[in-house]
C-alpha cells in the first residue's frame, strides 16, 4: 500500500544512484570517500581478530559456499555475502570507526565491505569504487537525518537501520541497475532493516552492523536478477521512513541531491568508544593533567552535555570491554585513573580495575540541549574544590578533524593491536593511489593478513 505522498523521495534517490556520474563528484568528496576507506582499513585491522569476529567466523565459516572474498586481516576466505558481513562487523567492532554528524551513523562499515567483496568478483576499477561509495554513504546518510533524532531515541540502532540502504545503493550502481532496480533493491533492504540500541555493548550490536552490509548487498544481488518490490517502500505509508520515525524529513532528504555531500559532515575518532564521549576524555585528559588533580579525593563529578551523552552512555556498573565502549562512568574513570584513551583502556582488564569504578560511581549528568554532541564539560569535586574543563570541539570533529597522516598512524597502530601481519605500508600507499588504480580487489590482497 502507497500513501502517494506529496514528497517522493523513493524515485529520485534511485535515479541519483543510477545515475550520476563520477565526473559531478567534486575533488574534495573523492578525498573524504579515500579517507574514510583509510580509517575503514584501520578499524578493520583493530578488529579482525577480536573474539567477537572469531566466533562469527566460526559459526558463519562453516556455511559459506564458495572462498571468493577476503575477511580482512584474517588470512581467510569466505562467499561474498559472509565476507561482506565479518568485514562490516570487523570494522565496527571496537566503535572506532567513522561517524556522520549529527545522525551518529558509522557510514564506511556497511557499505565499504559490500563493494569490496564485489570488487574480489567482477573487474572493478578504484575510481568505480570510490564513486559507488560515495553514493551509498550519501544515501543512507540522507536517510538517517531524515529519522533523526526520534530514531535512535526510540532505540532503533541507526548504522544498522540505515546502512542496509547505502550498502543497496552502491552494490546496485556497480551491478548495473536502473533506477528501477535500484527502487526495487531499496524494497529488499527495507524489509531486512534492523538493529537495536539495546544490543549495544554486545556481540549481537556487531551482528546487524554485518547484516547491514550483507542485506544490503543481497538486495541489490537479487533486484539484478529482477525480484521486485513495492514502489515507494521508504515514503510508503507502511515504509520504512514512517515505520521507524514520527515525523520524517522527506523534503529534507532528496533537497540538494548532488550539490551538497552528506561525506563532508563525515569524521573520524582518535579514541575507541562512542564519539559522544570524545570530549569527555579530551576534558579528563586535560584534568588527569593538572597537578592539584587528586584521584583519591575525589568526591564526585558531573558531565554537562547535549542530552545524547547521557542517553548513549549513562551506563554504570558494567563488567566488559565492550560494555565499556558506550559507558560514561567508565570513560571517565579509566582516563582519570590512568591518563590515556587507548583500545587496552577498554578492554575487561581496565573494567575490572577498582580504581576506575570506584571513580565511574561518583558520576552524574547533567543535560543541556543547547550543547553540540562535541561538546562537554567535566566537573570534578575534591570537597569543596573543584577543578573544571570544557572542550567545545574534540579533536576528531567536524570543527578539528583528523589529519591525513593522522589516519596513516591510526592504521599503522591498529595493524599492530591487531595481530593481522598485514604490512601496513603498501596498504596506505595503496589506499592514496586507489582512484587511479585498475583494479579495485588488489587492496583485499594487501589486508588479506596471515593466518594465526
Amino acid at each position: 500500500m502507497s500513501s502517494n505522498p506529496a514528497v517522493e523521495v523513493t524515485l529520485p534517490l534511485s535515479e541519483f544512484a543510477a545515475g550520476l556520474q563520477w565526473s559531478s563528484v567534486p575533488a574534495q568528496v573523492r578525498h573524504e570517500a579515500v579517507r574514510s576507506l583509510m580509517n575503514f582499513f584501520a578499524v578493520s585491522m583493530a578488529g579482525c581478530n577480536d573474539p567477537t569476529i572469531a566466533r562469527a567466523a566460526g559459526v558463519l565459516g562453516r556455511y559459506s559456499a564458495r572462498d571468493e572474498a577476503t575477511l580482512i586481516g584474517r588470512g581467510e576466505r569466505a562467499d561474498l555475502l559472509t565476507a561482506s558481513a565479518l568485514n562490516a562487523m570487523s570494522a565496527n567492532v571496537f566503535d572506532f570507526d567513522d561517524t556522520h554528524i549529527p545522525t551518529i551513523i558509522h557510514p564506511t562499515a556497511p557499505v565499504a565491505p559490500a563493494l569490496f567483496a564485489l570488487a574480489e568478483t567482477r573487474a572493478m576499477s578504484g575510481a568505480e569504487l570510490l564513486h559507488a561509495f560515495v553514493l551509498g554513504v550519501e544515501i543512507e546518510c540522507r536517510i538517517g537525518n531524515a529519522v533523526s533524532p526520534g530514531h535512535y531515541a526510540r532505540g532503533w540502532h541507526i548504522t544498522s537501520t540505515c546502512g542496509v540502504f547505502g550498502a543497496a545503493a552502491a552494490a546496485g550502481r556497480i551491478l548495473g541497475l536502473d533506477a528501477k532496480r535500484i527502487a526495487w533493491a531499496f524494497g529488499s533492504a527495507a524489509s531486512q532493516s534492523c538493529g537495536l540500541v539495546e544490543t549495544l555493548g554486545t556481540m549481537a550490536k556487531s551482528m546487524a552492523v554485518g547484516n547491514s552490509a550483507r542485506n544490503g548487498l543481497l538486495s541489490a544481488l537479487l533486484a539484478a536478477e529482477d525480484f521486485d518490490g513495492p514502489a515507494q517502500p521508504l515514503e510508503g505509508v507502511r515504509g520504512f521512513l514512517h515505520v521507524t520515525a514520527e515525523k520524517p524529513d522527506l523534503a529534507g532528504l532528496v533537497a540538494g541531491l548532488g550539490e551538497s555531500w552528506q561525506l563532508m559532515r563525515n569524521t573520524y575518532k582518535p579514541y575507541p568508544c562512542g564519539v559522544v564521549l570524545n570530549p569527555v576524555i579530551e576534558a579528563c585528559l586535560s584534568l588527569h593533567a593538572k597537578p592539584e588533580l587528586k584521584v583519591g579525593e575525589i568526591t564526585a563529578v558531573e558531565l554537562v552535555g547535549h542530552p545524547l551523552l547521557r542517553q548513549r552512555t549513562d551506563r554504570p556498573g558494567i563488567s566488559t570491554g565492550r560494555q565499556s565502549q558506550v559507558s560514561a562512568q567508565h570513560a571517565v574513570g579509566v582516563v582519570l585513573t590512568t591518563g590515556r584513551a587507548g583500545l587496552e583502556q577498554f578492554s575487561d582488564a581496565a573494567v575490572a580495575d577498582e580504581k576506575v569504578r570506584a571513580i565511574g560511581r561518583k558520576l552524574s549528568f547533567t543535560d543541556d540541549e543547547r550543547m553540540s554532541i562535541d561538546a562537554a564539560s567535566v566537573i570534578v569535586s575534591q570537597g569543596a574544590r573543584k577543578l573544571e574543563v570544557a572542550i567545545d570541539f574534540a579533536a576528531g570533529s567536524l570543527e578539528k578533524p583528523l589529519s591525513d597522516a593522522a589516519l596513516e598512524t591510526k592504521l599503522r597502530d591498529l595493524c599492530a593491536y591487531g595481530r593481522s601481519g598485514v604490512d601496513p605500508a603498501p596498504l596506505i600507499d595503496a589506499v592514496w593511489a586507489l582512484e587511479q588504480s585498475k583494479d579495485a580487489g588488489s587492496l583485499l590482497r594487501l589486508a588479506a593478513g596471515i593466518r594465526q
